[in-house]
């Protein structure tokens, strides 16, 4: 088997994008989306007659710009829905990442719109930024029966906030923390298992099979095959298609990294004035949620800015 087979032996594979022929070719389980993908699809000539005709169904019903981008999300995810067996990620608008009552009023809409197309909520992951009120959100929505996907996860506090109030998955970001330390130290890189990113994700995961957390592990934000290779194992691993074509050319043995070997061990719950605490006590995690919810935001206004050229 090729390293891509042997990697779904072992986790989960979710591909890192909206793109349906990379979907179809490397046949992931589930994928996940964001504003930056969505973005990129929308652009792709095969959503072309898809984003004309949620045009003209949202100009009939007199609808606004952000009326398009909820539904164009919607219909993107519906066709996502079709290529994958399992779940869809569907993010919530960044702006809102600081107002847990917006993001639950979000997701419930999107959620909605879901369903209106015959697409069940067990379908769909609602993605929202692993703020103090992202995790207050998902809590809520979890008693709806709306499955939470938390993202922007750079730091153990973060994910145990994540498990404590039981969301269903989080996104520990592998990538970005390593380009931060890279920065940070003026470094070209480092060897993989010295990796900081790695590191952040061995370490969460192996804190939630020691205290018993459900909550489900996906390594997302990967520079390359190295990096989702040296997280072998994990629950999930979000994977773009270039790195998905690299583990499906290379026909070499892949060693498993991360067993999951469960315990019972309890810890107190983490306060809110714990997580910011730990937030402010950890430049790198503070900078790359802020600079992360940032990104999120200003692709969400470009895709705003490229349907208002396309309406015109």
């Amino acid at each position: 088997m090729n390293k891509l087979e042997q990697l779904k032996a072992m986790s989960v594979v979710v591909a890192d994008t909206g793109d349906i022929e990379a979907i179809r070719k490397y046949q992931p389980q589930d994928c996940t989306t964001n504003p930056s993908l969505i973005l990129k699809a929308a652009q792709l000539t095969g959503y072309a007659q898809l984003l004309s005709d949620t045009q003209r169904e949202v100009d009939q019903a007199g609808g606004d710009i952000d009326t398009l981008i909820d539904r164009l999300t919607v219909r993107i995810g519906g066709e996502l829905t079709r290529i994958v067996p399992g779940y869809v990620s569907t993010e919530v608008d960044a702006r809102l990442s600081f107002d847990t009552d917006k993001m639950i009023a979000k997701a419930r809409h999107l959620i909605e719109l879901y369903e209106q197309d015959g697409i069940s909520r067990d379908r769909i992951l609602i993605k929202v930024a692993a703020t103090w009120e992202g995790i207050q959100a998902a809590r809520a929505l979890k008693e709806d029966g709306i499955r939470c996907n938390l993202t922007l996860i750079f730091s153990l506090e973060q994910a145990i906030a994540c498990a404590q109030a039981g969301v269903y998955l989080i996104s520990p970001f592998v990538g970005r923390i390593t380009d931060w330390y890279k920065k940070s130290q003026g470094v070209e890189g480092f060897a993989v298992d010295q990796d900081p990113g790695i590191q952040s994700v061995r370490t969460i995961y192996r804190h939630f099979k020691a205290h018993g957390y459900d909550t489900v592990v996906m390594g997302a934000s990967f520079r390359s095959a190295a990096q989702v290779e040296a997280l072998a194992g994990c629950d999930r691993l979000t994977v773009s298609p270039q790195l998905l074509a690299e583990l499906a050319a290379d026909e070499g043995k892949l060693e498993r990294v991360l067993t999951p070997e469960a315990g019972s061990e309890t810890e107190a719950p983490l306060t809110e004035a714990d997580f910011r605490w730990a937030l402010a006590a950890n430049p790198m995690a503070n900078d790359k949620l802020a600079e992360g919810i940032r990104q999120f935001h200003e692709d969400t206004d470009k895709l705003r800015k490229l349907l208002t050229r396309q309406i015109a």
